[in-house]
């Protein structure tokens, strides 16, 4: 820029022009004095050069104090002050959808709205950083130059502002406070001692010391004291909300409510600095960067997500971490029960192979075909849950919040072993599970093909199915490990549907309900009741992940067909039961067709990359829930590999107990 520019934006500052030209100019003084966004010293300099000008010629302080006269009357900058990065709405997903429509559609600055013209001087991430670079004595010759008088006497219009959004602020602080979502949630001894309800009392103490003629300093500094204390009770009574999410499950918009009163208690702090501090200019000068940080974080959709839905993460976590523990064998003993549990699985499999293929037959739409393959791969899922059965896909995506939960104190080295031995008992455990589910699936597939053959002269599939299913199994298809990897995908959101499901369980507290409702307890009767929410509190995450799981395998692949992404389902059981049968109705021929044995060897990979995507999206989810760094995740990739290194077997079978 140049300082031809400068002349101009001085030239044409004009009280009297219309709002928006008023406005206008205010954004392009911003824009000159950000100037080419490189460094905040060249901003630093620029604002010193502005304040130069203007204290040269008289009449232009006189033009720019009216104009700032007017646009304080026009804008009602105490809005700013209090509410600025704050929502007006107390539900996440309506502040999602406000965030989105800020995106999309473009402000303009013909407006009275301060937040709104506020983010259009302030857009940019170098306005926090030029804005705290500058120093005491630029602040002071900003001060002077902007400072006037307000309608009460003894006070000036900035000290006014700060008083009324101090106000203003609070008011939304006791509103939240008291609403029934977070009061029923603190604990008992902040609802007895009521914080909220006081604090409107402790702000007008402060305002009537501070306004008072003459301004006594002890009775200011006493109101002062008793307000930072009522809002430190107000921050623990919001605090002692948390443990009950932790025990009772956890909403998006609990957390953004809480989240939300946190910060505006802080905001009165730095509001009351302001009002109280020996450096004024200084702590204006903070406060206006904190805003501007604010309003980065007001009008970023990833903040929003991560900062809400972060404690969500951690629950639905520690809900599959609960669920995981049981995927995880330990010993000798645990792993022969993997085994037994897969191989039930595996011959529970090879019916859902029969029902794929007989769906597949009827000649269905697409969708159709889709939504009855989902049902029926849903009803097997379920099936196999409620007989104690396992899948071995299953396992990885709730295996690892259980193991990351081991992580909770990584400076102790003894946390690092536990998690290399959890590895180590999960490998395991896939081993275990993926040998009963292959091998007990493909005898018993073979089975049902020559039983159908012996008794209606036709196998399972035809032979043109089978070339098929040859087809879209085979190691040479570029698809296959593609569409296997993108089968992780589903197991890792099937795993988080789970963990989801039984927070939103726990978060109404339906198993109470089915326990106690006198409606439900009329008809079931009390103890039929009573064994009804064991048995739901016991297996929802179950249901929720089979059947979501079911659907997306059946449903997802046409639904994405039709928007043209050909993606289908590998699921390394699924198919194993497929090539199977497409084997039996070739025989023995089977055994001299190359495009058979690229089948066999893509199985292998098939299972690797169903475990290892859906165990790796799982991990990184825990791992970010429980805060572990980059550091940290490092060591435990070094503690893996030497466990590797010096015992390989050790991921394989487990040791022998002494008692063995």
């Amino acid at each position: 820029m140049t300082t031809h520019t400068l002349t101009s934006l001085l030239d044409t500052l004009d009280a009297d022009a219309p709002l928006a030209q008023r406005h206008l100019w205010l954004i392009g003084l911003l824009d000159w004095i950000r100037g080419d966004n490189r460094a905040p010293d060249d901003a630093v300099s620029r604002v010193q050069r502005f304040l130069g000008a203007v204290e040269a010629r008289l009449e232009l302080q006189v033009r720019l104090r009216t104009w700032w006269k007017v646009l304080a009357d026009t804008v009602d900058s105490t809005m700013v002050l209090s509410d600025y990065g704050f929502s007006p709405r107390t539900a996440f997903f309506s502040e999602l959808g406000y965030r989105l429509r800020c995106k999309i559609l473009p402000s303009t600055p013909e407006t009275t709205d301060a937040a709104e013209l506020f983010s259009l001087v302030l857009p940019n991430t170098l306005d926090a950083a030029w804005l705290a670079a500058l120093d005491a004595a630029t602040l002071a010759r900003i001060g002077d130059l902007l400072s006037s008088p307000s309608r009460t006497p003894g006070i000036t219009l900035w000290q006014d502002e700060l008083l009324q959004a101090i106000t203003f602020c609070s008011n939304q602080i006791m509103a939240t406070g008291v609403a029934s979502e977070l009061r029923l949630r603190m604990s008992a001894a902040a609802r007895h001692d009521e914080p909220f309800n006081s604090l409107s009392a402790e702000v007008d103490a402060l305002r009537r010391a501070f306004i008072a003629t003459p301004r006594e300093l002890p009775e200011l500094e006493a109101a002062a004291q008793r307000l930072r204390e009522r809002l430190e009770l107000c921050r623990q009574a919001a605090a002692s909300v948390y443990p009950h999410l932790n025990d009772h499950g956890i909403s998006v918009n609990l957390v953004f409510m809480l989240r939300q009163l946190r910060e505006r208690l802080l905001r009165v702090r730095d509001l009351m600095d302001c009002l109280l501090s020996p450096t004024p200019d200084a702590s204006a000068s903070r406060l206006v960067v904190r805003l501007a940080y604010a309003g980065q974080e007001r009008r970023s959709l990833r903040a929003l997500v991560r900062g809400n839905a972060s404690m969500l993460a951690a629950k639905v976590t520690e809900r599959s971490a609960e669920t995981g523990e049981h995927y995880i064998t330990r010993d000798r003993s645990e792993y022969r029960g993997m085994l037994v549990k897969a191989a039930g699985g595996g011959a529970a499999t090879s019916l859902t192979t029969l029902l794929k293929f007989l769906i597949g037959a009827v000649g269905l739409t697409a969708f159709w075909a889709g939504m009855w393959s989902g049902v029926m791969y849903a009803a097997s899922f379920v099936m196999i849950q409620l007989l104690h059965w396992t899948l071995a896909t299953k396992q990885p995506a709730m295996t690892a919040p259980a193991m990351a939960a081991k992580l909770k104190d990584l400076g102790n080295s003894r946390a690092i072993e536990e998690f290399v031995d959890e590895v180590t008992h999960l490998v395991r455990s896939q081993v275990a599970a993926v040998l009963g589910n292959v091998g007990m699936v493909t005898p018993c597939v073979l089975l049902i093909s020559f039983a159908m053959f012996w008794v209606g002269g036709k196998h399972m599939v035809s032979r043109v199915e089978a070339d098929h299913v040859f087809q879209t199994l085979s190691l040479l298809s570029p698809s296959t490990l593609l569409f296997a990897a993108f089968t992780g995908v589903l197991l890792f959101v099937a795993s988080l549907i789970a963990g989801a499901v039984e927070n939103w369980f726990v978060l109404h507290q339906l198993d109470s309900a089915l326990r106690y409702n006198p409606r439900i307890t009329r008809v079931l009767g009390v103890p039929r009741a009573d064994r009804w929410a064991r048995f739901m509190r016991e297996h929802i995450s179950g249901f929720a992940s089979n059947i979501s799981l079911g659907f997306m395998l059946g449903l997802l692949p046409p639904v994405l067909a039709f928007v043209g992404l050909g993606l289908e389902a590998r699921h390394v059981t699924l198919s194993t039961g497929q090539l199977a049968a497409a084997a039996a109705a070739y025989g023995n021929l089977v055994w001299k067709m190359p495009v058979f044995w690229w089948c066999v060897a893509a199985i292998p990979l098939i299972g690797v990359l169903n475990l290892t995507v859906s165990f790796f999206l799982a991990l990184q989810l825990a791992l970010g829930a429980h805060s572990v760094t980059g550091l940290d995740r490092q060591r435990l990739r070094y503690a893996v590999l030497r466990r590797l290194r010096q015992h390989p077997l050790s991921f394989v079978w487990p040791r022998a107990r002494k008692s063995e």
